[in-house]
């Protein structure tokens, strides 16, 4: 039985964040879906997810404990994720043939989602933000700030890694258990694949919450559930290519973050990601492994909200 939202779910949700959508962004001109919390005037913080995620997959509780830290975060749905645009009439997504080197099928790169979220900080006037990126996200935030480092006053890469083929990959097991059985196609078969998945990439170290996990995946669903488009990111990350020799040329204070116990992104993509990057400071979390467990979060906040306040303050802020 899929648990459905209750009262007690607004001890994981909070209710009064709605959505917002700014039209037009960057320069492919899509829609971005994106939530703006806390005081304007604070540092802020651009929350920027992974494949197959959206917004909503930032927990409110991290979010609120990096407000609770004096900063505003912003979090948004990536292009063919959740309430953003879906590129429906791009080619079909062909991930075999692009890890073979056929890139007729690829509709864009991390390049052009980097640019996506440059153009939310233009639509919201924000000069300057310290980028975190989860997974795909941290890459996402590394293209961010390679190809436009005057918009970054920080990176925080988590659960990532530099696009280099030989660090960084799932395990054989975590990939059989994630994508095999037969598809899912009701919203509680949908449902159930992604508390498996979660479960199968979580934390062992910080168990989560399988109801809190339930009632998020059927908010995603409702939201839009979109498995052409998950594939299209998919594909766009394989086509990005490896980002290290350009990551070596960074400038920017730079926070790594990745769990010892991660299976989905081993923890030798977070290794590579903090050796290139001059200057990185590496946090290697005993018993994380791919997700954001509710046992963590006030701990990664913290860690996030103290770096980026000394970024401020090496800064001039």
């Amino acid at each position: 039985m899929i648990p459905q939202k209750n009262s007690a779910t607004m001890n994981w949700f909070d209710a009064s964040i709605i959505d917002e959508k700014a039209s037009t962004v960057g320069p492919s001109a899509i829609d971005i879906a994106y939530q703006r919390l806390g005081n304007p005037d604070a540092p802020a913080v651009l929350l920027i997810m992974g494949i197959a995620a959206q917004s909503i997959h930032w927990p409110d509780a991290f979010c609120h404990a990096l407000l609770d830290g004096g900063l505003q975060v912003i979090r948004f749905d990536n292009r063919d994720s959740g309430l953003s645009t879906h590129l429906t009439d791009a080619p079909p997504p062909n991930l075999p043939a692009v890890l073979a080197g056929d890139l007729s099928s690829v509709s864009y790169t991390l390049s052009d989602m980097a640019a996506d979220a440059v153009g939310l900080l233009d639509y919201l006037d924000i000069e300057k933000a310290h980028v975190v990126g989860a997974s795909m996200g941290g890459q996402i935030a590394q293209t961010v700030a390679i190809e436009h480092p005057d918009r970054v006053r920080s990176l925080t890469s988590m659960m990532s890694s530099t696009g280099n083929k030989q660090v960084g990959q799932p395990s054989p097991e975590v990939l059989r258990g994630v994508f095999s059985g037969p598809p899912a196609v009701t919203r509680d078969e949908v449902i159930q694949q992604m508390v498996r998945a979660a479960r199968i990439v979580g934390s062992p170290g910080y168990p989560s919450d399988e109801n809190e996990m339930a009632v998020r995946a059927g908010r995603a669903y409702d939201r839009c559930y979109d498995p052409v488009g998950t594939a299209r990111q998919a594909v766009a990350t394989v086509a990005s290519g490896d980002r290290t020799e350009r990551l070596r040329h960074l400038e920017v204070p730079t926070l790594v973050i990745h769990g010892l116990a991660d299976r989905m992104c081993d923890v030798s993509g977070g290794r590579a990601t903090a050796d290139a990057i001059p200057g990185a400071e590496l946090v290697l979390i005993e018993g994380m492994g791919h997700d954001l467990p509710p046992g963590l979060r006030p701990q990664l906040a913290a860690r996030i909200a103290e770096f980026v306040w000394r970024a401020e303050r090496a800064n001039g802020c």
